[in-house]
């Protein structure tokens, strides 16, 4: 049975409720990754699949302390069943991510132009390519002889099929002038016309029939006996490479344009696009072909065009960030919205959920979806401007509900003509509906927020569930459930109070062993495991407390820059006395901005409930100072660098992320901590700055040369 917590929005989701909805999604996209990759016996539709994986990434991005080892997140395909040799591919078959919708794409776009520090003007290519709905395939060439084929298995492992591989008439046995080793990519599919007439003969002989083509592919490539495989139609799409001894070409067109040239069938309909716009364009004319090219397709790859690019682009875990799958459109639904409720999370957000009359959407069943904020419902966007036509979304609305691959359902259109007559436009809440406090809009923000803080029941529960997840204080044996009940009886309001839980609880009338659930074992272990989080990492500290804008990565960044608790305190108290120095040193902190240390200030403020809480927290642990990272050997480690100007060989994150590498600290701006300016062309005040403050000053020559690149 599925869980209850399969259509909640992520957002709502208590630690419990995620760390159950995170293995059951691991053991359904497992199982059905096996089903899919391993035994060609798919047990739910591909829109199904990518929804499930798309909400395992939305409550592994809402909760990533409890990221689960099995990630469906970080596997690519299914182990190999047995029956076939083994085959280690030398270079890992990677997967790809997916896009849905044009906004997907235009953010791709935007994505690969940053970290290449292109312009929006820059001129940037890419190839469009049908996406084969078929079987994954790599064949190895060594002096232009087939000497192995494996399929894609999880990625790094596939099984030996090179006698099956033989028996197809697209895939060549021999090239002339292909490079000494070369490892080809592609997709072995069957064509609509072959699987009918397969399907028949099966029939007539009272044989197995196949439920699609690409079960039918996958199964004839699969059989143990080569002249089985040999009698099945097969055909075969090259779409890329492996394991190169020489470059094919300079691009990926001209790359494909190659492998035709040697003998590979290629997709007729790939083309080389100049932009988003052309890649869509492409799109919609394969999507228009879909239903004729006699093959299965479920989607159009992007892929940058210019192999260099997508070199320095590189890859993620499991895809490249050079290429992306946009899928074809999933099913939309109308159904009717009952009402709107808000729900407050860890931070104060007031979050509108739509409550539906359950309707199945692309083979799920869908009772709610989100609403996002008070402007979404209004039928505007943040700034003001009309979306659905400024149609608003009220209770009792006839509402279309998509998911389009997302994991959360969401409201496309509503309805008017279905509208009832004493529907009135919903007025979203200005106080909090668990504590009653004023719910506040900051300017510029498209969320409305409870500023109850610690007296938010919702928001208190919230925070001790953050405390103890598994990036935070990671407590073993108090999970949400106990955190709920605990503060529903009283025992804990704040995070200090689970540190003197044994002293109130651990003995007399009310033990924790007399509880229910509880026994003298359980509660002895908690305890213990109380005691061993005593003494905390600076970072895990920090992060525990749950301040806004202040995540796991910033927690960590602030650690390596202050190196220990007493340190940061110091710098917060004197930037809450108005001190400007005191700013200024939070804000040279590469990745910390003004909404970030306004966010710590507040928290850290001598007069604030929340800084009282963090001091009662501290008299009960002790926090162990960081530890800077980077190379010990390093020329720069444990400086502090800066960069200004324009960098000609590499882009600003490049060039960060390779200092940091190095044991660096990289600052925004210019100060008298700072070690070292790598000065590009149009470098002015930092520049003009460190001069005047005598700090050495390089160009980006020179800090290649002192780095070793």
């Amino acid at each position: 049975m599925a869980s209850t917590t399969s259509g909640t929005d992520p957002e709502a989701l208590t630690d419990a409720e995620a760390r159950q909805e995170l293995a059951r999604l691991a053991e359904e996209l497992g199982r059905a990754n096996a089903a899919y990759h391993r035994d060609y016996a798919p047990v739910m539709s591909d829109a199904e699949f990518d929804a499930l994986k798309r909400r395992n990434a939305a409550i592994e991005a809402r909760f990533p302390d409890l990221k689960r080892a099995d990630s469906p997140s970080d596997q690519v395909g299914a182990m190999p069943a047995d029956g076939f040799a083994k085959v280690t591919h030398a270079q890992r078959m990677m997967s790809l991510a997916n896009a849905f919708d044009a906004d997907d794409i235009r953010e791709f776009d935007d994505r690969i132009r940053k970290f290449l520090g292109f312009g929006p003007e820059a001129p940037l290519a890419y190839t469009a390519e049908p996406k084969i709905d078929g079987l994954s395939l790599s064949l190895r060439y060594e002096d232009g002889q087939l000497v192995q084929a494996a399929t894609r298995g999880d990625g790094e492992t596939g099984e030996n099929v090179t006698a099956n591989a033989r028996t197809i008439d697209d895939i060549p046995q021999s090239l002339t002038g292909a490079p000494a080793v070369l490892e080809v990519r592609g997709e072995v599919y069957m064509h609509h016309d072959d699987f009918e007439a397969l399907n028949a003969r099966q029939a007539a002989l009272g044989g197995k029939t196949f439920a699609n083509p690409r079960n039918a592919a996958a199964g004839s490539l699969r059989q143990l006996d080569a002249a089985i495989t040999r009698s099945r139609p097969l055909r075969f799409f090259a779409y890329g490479w492996g394991v190169l001894s020489e470059p094919l070409a300079v691009t990926q067109h001209g790359a494909l344009d190659h492998l035709g040239a040697l003998g590979f069938q290629v997709n007729p309909l790939t083309r080389r696009c100049d932009g988003p716009a052309e890649l869509l364009d492409q799109y919609a004319a394969i999507e228009q072909q879909r239903a004729t090219l006699g093959y299965d397709i479920d989607g159009v790859v992007y892929k940058v065009d210019d192999l260099g690019l997508q070199g320095r682009l590189g890859f993620r875990s499991t895809t490249p960030r050079w290429a992306i799958a946009h899928k074809f459109a999933a099913e939309l639904a109308w159904t009717r919205l009952d009402r709107i409720e808000i729900q407050v999370g860890r931070t104060g957000a007031l979050s509108p959920v739509a409550r539906l009359s359950p309707v199945t959407v692309g083979g799920v069943v869908v009772s709610n979806a989100t609403l996002h904020n008070e402007d979404y419902i209004a039928g505007r966007d943040a700034k003001g401007a009309p979306i659905r036509e400024g149609r608003d979304i009220r209770d009792g609305d006839w509402v279309q509900v998509y998911r389009a691959g997302d994991v959360i359902p969401k409201i496309a259109d509503v309805d008017l003509s279905k509208r009832p007559a004493d529907a009135v436009p919903y007025a979203f809440p200005e106080t909090c509906p668990e504590c009653g406090s004023p719910a506040l809009r900051e300017p510029g923000d498209s969320v409305r927020r409870c500023s109850g803080g610690l007296i938010c029941p919702a928001q208190a529960v919230e925070k001790l569930k953050h405390f103890v997840s598994r990036a935070a204080f990671d407590i073993e044996g108090l999970g949400a459930k106990q955190v709920e009940q605990f503060h529903k009886d009283g025992w804990i309001a704040e995070p200090a109070d689970i540190f003197t839980l044994q002293g109130r609880y651990g003995s007399g009338m009310q033990q924790l062993k007399n509880r229910e659930g509880w026994g003298e074992k359980s509660a002895n272990n908690l305890f213990q495991a109380i005691e061993e989080k005593r003494d905390i990492a600076f970072e895990r500290a920090l992060f525990a407390l749950g301040i806004r804008h202040v995540g796991e990565v910033a927690s960590a960044t602030l650690a390596r820059a202050f190196g220990t608790w007493e340190a940061m305190t110091e710098t917060l108290d004197r930037a809450a006395a108005g001190e400007d120095a005191a700013l200024a040193v939070l804000l040279d902190i590469d990745g910390v901005g003004m909404v970030m240390a306004e966010a710590l200030i507040a928290a850290f403020r001598a007069d604030a409930p929340e800084r009282a809480s963090i001091d009662r927290l501290l008299s009960q642990i002790t926090v162990i100072p960081a530890e800077r990272r980077g190379a010990v050997d390093s020329p720069v480690a444990g400086k502090t660098v800066v960069f200004t100007g324009t960098l000609e060989t590499m882009t600003r994150a490049e060039a960060k992320a390779r200092a940091e590498a190095l044991g660096a600290k990289v600052a925004g701006s210019v100060s008298a901590r700072t070690d070292l300016v790598i000065a590009g062309p149009g470098a002015g005040s930092k520049a003009e700055k460190a001069r005047a403050l005598g700090v050495e000053i390089v160009d980006e020559a020179g800090w290649r040369a002192l780095v070793g690149d």
